[in-house]
């Protein structure tokens, strides 16, 4: 990662210091580094033992770890997000891998100034604890979802999950950009191979329709109910 110090690189705007006043903000932005990373650099190693944590200013990166020979995609961390918490808590190795998804723009903070301010704030505090509780509901609901589901129905949930309501017109959706064949498996963790075979066989179905820079899903319904059913048939 290289080093900026562009002016317009600071933790302003970061839900997580909404509650701080512009001089506040500005001290803390003179504690940290600010870097740039390109698309497909690994910003942390898993294991790494390091405890700053990182603050995506632009860009996006994906938090991932091998399993079996094979990349599993945890989460997406986007611009006005943050990673690295963990590891300034408790002192760890990291849980995960960070990889730049495009190019970055991130905030460096030591984990002695994130601790500090985290107990001097009770906003950013609470904020951190629902960040906390999310990722732990996140986490068990794709844990639920790996020991229950096939692949077919982990990738319907999946893209249920990435999707968003297409604008006029009521029980469809869309993924824009749709993630390539390779993110998914990384998601559900499979191979890209069968990605390739279960959306054409959604796209076969009527439950699919694949346009130019998206996916769009025709019945969200529908595709709920295969999802729900599989899971209480498991």
């Amino acid at each position: 990662m290289t080093t900026t110090r562009a002016k317009t690189e600071t933790l302003t705007g970061f839900p997580l210091f909404r509650s701080l006043s512009a001089a506040a903000i500005a001290r803390l932005d003179i504690q940290c580094i600010w870097r740039r990373a390109t698309a497909g650099q690994w910003l942390l190693d898993y294991q790494d033992a390091s405890n700053d944590v990182f603050f995506v200013v632009a860009g996006a990166v994906h938090v991932m770890i091998q399993s079996g020979g094979r990349d599993v995609l945890f989460r997406e961390i986007k611009a006005g997000e943050y990673f690295g918490e963990l590891a300034a808590i408790d002192g760890q190795p990291r849980s995960s891998g960070i990889v730049a998804v495009v190019d970055v723009t991130l905030g460096r903070m030591p984990a002695a100034v994130f601790l500090t301010t985290v107990n001097e704030h009770a906003d950013v505090c609470n904020q951190l604890l629902a960040l906390l509780a999310g990722q732990i509901r996140s986490l068990s609901n794709r844990v639920h979802e790996f020991t229950t589901l096939d692949v077919p129905h982990r990738i319907m949930a999946e893209l249920l999950r990435l999707s968003r309501p297409e604008p006029n017109r009521p029980g469809r959706a869309i993924v824009s950009p749709p993630p390539i064949h390779a993110e998914i498996a990384a998601r559900v963790s499979t191979r890209r191979e069968g990605v390739v075979r279960e959306l054409n066989a959604l796209e076969r179905a009527g439950l699919i329709e694949r346009r130019r820079g998206a996916i769009v899903l025709t019945d969200v319904d529908r595709l709920r109910r295969l999802v729900d059913e599989a899971l209480e048939d498991a």
